[in-house]
Protein backbone atom coordinates (compact mmCIF):
# COMPACT_ATOMS: atom_id res chain seq x y z
CA UNK A 1 0.00 0.00 0.00
CA UNK A 2 1.36 3.25 -0.96
CA UNK A 3 1.52 6.38 1.18
CA UNK A 4 -1.17 8.25 -0.93
CA UNK A 5 -3.61 4.99 -0.35
CA UNK A 6 -3.56 5.27 3.51
CA UNK A 7 -5.94 6.73 5.67
CA UNK A 8 -4.96 9.52 7.83
CA UNK A 9 -4.15 8.93 10.90
CA UNK A 10 -7.13 9.58 13.10
CA UNK A 11 -6.94 11.96 16.70
CA UNK A 12 -8.04 10.24 19.45
CA UNK A 13 -6.45 12.00 22.01
CA UNK A 14 -3.68 14.46 22.74
CA UNK A 15 -0.42 13.54 23.51
CA UNK A 16 2.55 14.64 25.80
CA UNK A 17 5.46 15.39 24.20
CA UNK A 18 8.59 14.46 25.36
CA UNK A 19 12.36 15.11 24.45
CA UNK A 20 15.07 13.47 26.45
CA UNK A 21 18.84 14.46 26.68
CA UNK A 22 18.77 15.16 22.40
CA UNK A 23 22.04 15.96 20.77
CA UNK A 24 22.14 16.97 17.32
CA UNK A 25 25.26 17.77 16.08
CA UNK A 26 26.37 18.31 12.02
CA UNK A 27 30.39 17.42 11.38
CA UNK A 28 31.56 20.25 8.89
CA UNK A 29 35.02 18.47 7.89
CA UNK A 30 38.48 18.05 9.35
CA UNK A 31 37.04 15.75 12.66
CA UNK A 32 35.09 19.10 13.48
CA UNK A 33 31.10 19.24 14.13
CA UNK A 34 29.03 21.62 15.64
CA UNK A 35 27.36 21.15 18.64
CA UNK A 36 24.02 22.66 17.90
CA UNK A 37 22.02 20.78 20.60
CA UNK A 38 23.41 19.19 23.73
CA UNK A 39 21.68 16.79 26.37
CA UNK A 40 18.53 18.98 25.79
CA UNK A 41 15.37 17.78 27.45
CA UNK A 42 11.68 19.30 27.42
CA UNK A 43 7.97 18.16 28.09
CA UNK A 44 4.91 19.75 26.45
CA UNK A 45 2.00 18.39 28.09
CA UNK A 46 -1.28 18.73 25.93
CA UNK A 47 -2.67 22.18 25.25
CA UNK A 48 -0.04 24.36 26.73
CA UNK A 49 2.54 25.94 25.32
CA UNK A 50 6.31 25.73 25.83
CA UNK A 51 8.54 28.62 24.24
CA UNK A 52 11.85 28.20 23.48
CA UNK A 53 13.98 31.59 23.52
CA UNK A 54 17.84 32.90 22.84
CA UNK A 55 20.29 33.96 20.67
CA UNK A 56 20.96 33.08 16.81
CA UNK A 57 23.01 30.07 17.13
CA UNK A 58 21.69 28.70 20.32
CA UNK A 59 19.94 25.75 18.71
CA UNK A 60 16.70 26.71 18.90
CA UNK A 61 15.31 25.75 15.49
CA UNK A 62 17.30 22.78 15.37
CA UNK A 63 15.68 20.93 18.52
CA UNK A 64 12.50 21.74 16.64
CA UNK A 65 13.06 20.51 13.95
CA UNK A 66 14.53 17.59 15.85
CA UNK A 67 11.46 17.27 17.73
CA UNK A 68 9.85 16.06 14.42
CA UNK A 69 12.52 13.94 12.69
CA UNK A 70 14.03 16.41 10.44
CA UNK A 71 16.68 15.47 11.22
CA UNK A 72 16.21 12.87 13.88
CA UNK A 73 18.73 13.67 16.82
CA UNK A 74 22.14 12.06 16.94
CA UNK A 75 20.96 10.51 20.53
CA UNK A 76 18.30 11.14 22.96
CA UNK A 77 14.60 10.17 23.11
CA UNK A 78 12.22 11.72 21.71
CA UNK A 79 8.34 10.48 22.34
CA UNK A 80 4.84 11.57 21.49
CA UNK A 81 2.58 9.95 24.45
CA UNK A 82 3.78 6.68 24.03
CA UNK A 83 5.33 6.48 20.76
CA UNK A 84 9.25 6.21 20.90
CA UNK A 85 9.69 8.76 17.32
CA UNK A 86 13.89 8.17 16.78
CA UNK A 87 13.30 3.94 17.16
CA UNK A 88 10.17 4.21 14.19
CA UNK A 89 11.02 3.32 10.67
CA UNK A 90 10.25 5.90 7.86
CA UNK A 91 6.69 4.27 7.21
CA UNK A 92 5.91 4.44 10.48
CA UNK A 93 7.04 7.85 11.27
CA UNK A 94 5.59 9.30 8.21
CA UNK A 95 2.17 8.57 10.29
CA UNK A 96 3.42 9.57 13.34
CA UNK A 97 4.44 13.05 11.70
CA UNK A 98 0.84 13.39 10.08
CA UNK A 99 0.07 14.00 14.20
CA UNK A 100 2.88 16.86 13.77
CA UNK A 101 3.16 19.63 12.21
CA UNK A 102 5.69 22.69 11.90
CA UNK A 103 5.33 26.34 10.48
CA UNK A 104 8.75 27.60 8.97
CA UNK A 105 10.38 31.10 9.11
CA UNK A 106 9.75 31.71 5.76
CA UNK A 107 5.87 31.22 4.54
CA UNK A 108 6.58 32.26 0.97
CA UNK A 109 9.11 30.00 0.73
CA UNK A 110 7.37 27.16 2.71
CA UNK A 111 4.44 26.94 -0.26
CA UNK A 112 5.01 25.73 -3.62
CA UNK A 113 4.62 28.14 -6.35
CA UNK A 114 3.16 26.55 -8.66
CA UNK A 115 0.16 25.15 -6.74
CA UNK A 116 -3.09 27.21 -6.11
CA UNK A 117 -3.88 28.02 -2.62
CA UNK A 118 -6.78 25.45 -2.44
CA UNK A 119 -4.23 22.54 -3.17
CA UNK A 120 -1.76 23.62 -0.62
CA UNK A 121 -4.45 23.61 2.12
CA UNK A 122 -5.27 19.94 1.10
CA UNK A 123 -2.07 19.04 0.16
CA UNK A 124 -1.68 17.11 3.88
CA UNK A 125 -5.35 15.16 3.15
CA UNK A 126 -4.92 14.92 -0.80
CA UNK A 127 -1.55 12.79 0.33
CA UNK A 128 -3.07 11.02 3.48
CA UNK A 129 -6.13 10.20 1.51
CA UNK A 130 -10.21 11.83 2.76
CA UNK A 131 -12.51 9.09 3.59
CA UNK A 132 -15.24 11.97 5.50
CA UNK A 133 -18.22 13.11 4.03
CA UNK A 134 -17.85 16.25 3.69
CA UNK A 135 -16.89 17.99 0.20
CA UNK A 136 -13.30 18.54 -0.39
CA UNK A 137 -13.97 23.01 -1.41
CA UNK A 138 -16.53 22.96 1.64
CA UNK A 139 -13.45 22.04 3.98
CA UNK A 140 -10.58 24.13 2.50
CA UNK A 141 -13.18 27.04 2.40
CA UNK A 142 -13.78 26.56 5.96
CA UNK A 143 -10.60 26.42 6.95
CA UNK A 144 -9.44 29.47 5.15
CA UNK A 145 -12.20 31.33 7.09
CA UNK A 146 -10.97 30.26 10.62
CA UNK A 147 -7.44 31.57 9.80
CA UNK A 148 -8.62 34.77 8.55
CA UNK A 149 -9.39 34.77 4.91
CA UNK A 150 -11.47 34.94 2.60
CA UNK A 151 -12.11 31.66 0.63
CA UNK A 152 -13.13 33.83 -2.94
CA UNK A 153 -10.29 36.07 -2.66
CA UNK A 154 -7.17 33.59 -2.34
CA UNK A 155 -8.39 30.40 -3.19
CA UNK A 156 -7.42 30.33 -6.74
CA UNK A 157 -4.18 32.55 -6.33
CA UNK A 158 -0.51 31.29 -6.16
CA UNK A 159 1.64 32.25 -3.36
CA UNK A 160 3.10 35.10 -5.13
CA UNK A 161 -0.08 36.89 -5.20
CA UNK A 162 -0.31 36.83 -1.57
CA UNK A 163 1.30 39.32 0.94
CA UNK A 164 3.47 37.39 3.59
CA UNK A 165 0.98 37.57 6.75
CA UNK A 166 -1.79 36.28 3.84
CA UNK A 167 0.94 33.16 3.03
CA UNK A 168 1.66 32.17 6.52
CA UNK A 169 -1.88 31.91 6.96
CA UNK A 170 -2.05 29.61 4.50
CA UNK A 171 0.93 28.13 6.01
CA UNK A 172 -1.52 27.71 9.41
CA UNK A 173 -4.38 26.31 7.69
CA UNK A 174 -2.46 23.71 5.81
CA UNK A 175 -0.94 22.67 9.25
CA UNK A 176 -4.28 22.71 10.94
CA UNK A 177 -6.44 20.77 8.02
CA UNK A 178 -4.48 17.39 9.56
CA UNK A 179 -5.97 18.03 12.86
CA UNK A 180 -2.24 17.68 14.55
CA UNK A 181 -1.89 17.18 18.49
CA UNK A 182 1.51 18.99 18.22
CA UNK A 183 1.94 22.29 16.32
CA UNK A 184 6.09 23.56 15.97
CA UNK A 185 6.23 27.29 15.19
CA UNK A 186 9.94 28.11 13.71
CA UNK A 187 9.93 31.87 14.55
CA UNK A 188 6.45 32.37 12.82
CA UNK A 189 6.55 35.91 12.61
CA UNK A 190 10.16 37.00 12.41
CA UNK A 191 10.12 37.39 8.54
CA UNK A 192 6.74 39.82 9.33
CA UNK A 193 5.67 43.13 9.52
CA UNK A 194 5.37 44.29 12.93
CA UNK A 195 1.91 44.89 12.45
CA UNK A 196 1.20 41.50 11.04
CA UNK A 197 2.96 39.83 13.36
CA UNK A 198 0.50 40.78 16.48
CA UNK A 199 -2.39 39.08 13.93
CA UNK A 200 -0.52 35.84 13.27
CA UNK A 201 0.19 36.00 17.13
CA UNK A 202 -3.42 35.66 18.13
CA UNK A 203 -4.74 33.22 15.28
CA UNK A 204 -1.88 31.32 16.41
CA UNK A 205 -3.45 31.45 20.02
CA UNK A 206 -6.95 30.96 19.14
CA UNK A 207 -6.11 28.26 16.91
CA UNK A 208 -4.88 26.20 19.85
CA UNK A 209 -7.70 27.13 22.34
CA UNK A 210 -10.00 25.50 19.27
CA UNK A 211 -8.24 22.73 18.27
CA UNK A 212 -7.15 21.46 21.33
CA UNK A 213 -3.47 21.97 20.34
CA UNK A 214 -0.26 21.85 21.76
CA UNK A 215 2.69 24.35 20.74
CA UNK A 216 6.53 24.42 20.61
CA UNK A 217 6.90 28.19 19.78
CA UNK A 218 10.57 28.72 18.45
CA UNK A 219 11.74 32.68 18.30
CA UNK A 220 14.55 35.54 19.64
CA UNK A 221 11.95 38.07 20.54
CA UNK A 222 11.54 37.56 24.29
CA UNK A 223 8.21 39.53 24.39
CA UNK A 224 6.64 37.52 21.77
CA UNK A 225 7.80 34.28 23.27
CA UNK A 226 6.72 35.44 26.83
CA UNK A 227 3.05 36.48 25.75
CA UNK A 228 2.25 33.28 24.13
CA UNK A 229 3.43 30.34 26.08
CA UNK A 230 3.15 28.69 29.47
CA UNK A 231 6.46 27.80 29.74
CA UNK A 232 9.85 29.67 28.54
CA UNK A 233 12.67 27.51 27.68
CA UNK A 234 15.69 29.81 27.56
CA UNK A 235 18.31 28.19 25.52
CA UNK A 236 22.33 29.07 25.01
CA UNK A 237 24.97 27.15 22.54
CA UNK A 238 22.82 23.93 22.42
CA UNK A 239 22.08 24.05 26.36
CA UNK A 240 19.09 24.58 28.19
CA UNK A 241 19.97 27.42 30.97
CA UNK A 242 16.69 27.62 32.47
CA UNK A 243 12.91 26.34 31.85
CA UNK A 244 10.45 28.54 34.27
CA UNK A 245 6.81 29.95 33.64
CA UNK A 246 6.15 32.61 31.26
CA UNK A 247 3.97 34.72 33.34
CA UNK A 248 6.63 34.54 36.31
CA UNK A 249 9.84 34.63 33.69
CA UNK A 250 10.54 38.86 34.68
CA UNK A 251 10.25 38.04 38.54
CA UNK A 252 11.69 35.13 39.18
CA UNK A 253 14.06 34.02 36.13
CA UNK A 254 17.45 33.72 38.15
CA UNK A 255 20.00 32.47 35.67
CA UNK A 256 22.74 35.42 34.45
CA UNK A 257 21.86 34.57 30.75
CA UNK A 258 18.00 35.35 30.98
CA UNK A 259 18.82 38.31 33.01
CA UNK A 260 20.43 39.23 29.98
CA UNK A 261 17.64 38.72 27.44
CA UNK A 262 14.99 40.31 29.78
CA UNK A 263 17.01 43.64 30.30
CA UNK A 264 17.79 43.77 26.77
CA UNK A 265 14.20 44.85 26.17
CA UNK A 266 14.07 48.60 25.97
CA UNK A 267 12.79 49.99 28.96
CA UNK A 268 12.97 47.02 31.50
CA UNK A 269 14.84 47.70 34.55
CA UNK A 270 18.27 47.26 34.45
CA UNK A 271 18.82 46.50 38.37
CA UNK A 272 18.45 43.19 38.37
CA UNK A 273 22.12 41.81 40.03
CA UNK A 274 22.73 39.32 37.56
CA UNK A 275 21.49 41.81 34.31
CA UNK A 276 24.63 43.12 33.90
CA UNK A 277 25.49 43.69 30.19
CA UNK A 278 28.23 41.83 28.51
CA UNK A 279 30.53 42.93 25.54
CA UNK A 280 32.25 39.29 24.86
CA UNK A 281 31.27 37.82 21.60
CA UNK A 282 28.84 34.59 21.42
CA UNK A 283 31.64 31.48 21.59
CA UNK A 284 31.64 29.22 18.54
CA UNK A 285 29.14 26.24 18.52
CA UNK A 286 32.44 24.47 17.16
CA UNK A 287 34.17 24.34 20.62
CA UNK A 288 32.24 25.45 22.97
CA UNK A 289 33.50 26.63 26.52
CA UNK A 290 34.25 23.73 29.11
CA UNK A 291 31.83 23.72 32.06
CA UNK A 292 28.87 26.10 31.43
CA UNK A 293 28.88 26.77 28.15
CA UNK A 294 27.72 30.56 29.25
CA UNK A 295 30.72 31.45 31.79
CA UNK A 296 32.77 33.17 29.28
CA UNK A 297 30.40 35.99 29.08
CA UNK A 298 29.10 35.67 32.68
CA UNK A 299 29.53 37.89 35.49
CA UNK A 300 29.40 35.94 38.48
CA UNK A 301 31.67 32.80 36.90
CA UNK A 302 33.80 31.65 39.24
CA UNK A 303 36.86 28.75 38.35
CA UNK A 304 33.90 25.91 39.57
CA UNK A 305 31.89 27.40 36.17
CA UNK A 306 34.71 26.37 34.09
CA UNK A 307 35.37 22.65 35.55
CA UNK A 308 32.08 21.21 35.93
CA UNK A 309 29.10 21.75 34.02
CA UNK A 310 26.28 22.31 35.78
CA UNK A 311 22.82 20.11 35.88
CA UNK A 312 19.27 21.45 35.19
CA UNK A 313 17.49 21.25 39.16
CA UNK A 314 14.60 22.16 39.87
CA UNK A 315 14.17 25.32 42.41
CA UNK A 316 10.88 26.06 42.45
CA UNK A 317 7.36 24.22 41.05
CA UNK A 318 7.26 24.32 37.34
CA UNK A 319 11.26 26.09 37.42
CA UNK A 320 14.60 24.58 36.82
CA UNK A 321 17.69 26.57 36.04
CA UNK A 322 21.58 25.64 35.24
CA UNK A 323 23.48 27.41 37.65
CA UNK A 324 25.95 26.58 40.32
CA UNK A 325 25.40 29.91 41.60
CA UNK A 326 21.55 29.76 42.33
CA UNK A 327 19.80 28.12 45.39
CA UNK A 328 17.29 25.94 45.74
CA UNK A 329 14.29 28.18 46.77
CA UNK A 330 15.92 31.22 44.89
CA UNK A 331 12.68 32.80 43.62
CA UNK A 332 10.14 31.88 46.71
Amino acid sequence: MTVTEQAAPARTHASTLTATDVVVEFPVGRGQKVHAVSGVSLEVPPGTTLGILGESGCGKSTIGRALIQLPPPDSGSVRLGDLELTELGSRDLRRARARMQIIMQDPVSALNPRRKVKDLVWEGRSIWGHDGETPKDVLVDDMLRSVGLDPDAVRDKHPHELSGGQCQRVCIARALMMDPEVLICDEPVSSLDVSVQAQILNLLETSARSFGLSMVFIAHDVSVVKNISDQVMVMYLGKACEVVPSDEMHRTSVHPYTRLLLASIPGEPQDHPHAQQVSVELPSPLDPPSGCRFRTRCPIATDRCAAEEPRMREIAPGHTVACHHVAVGADE
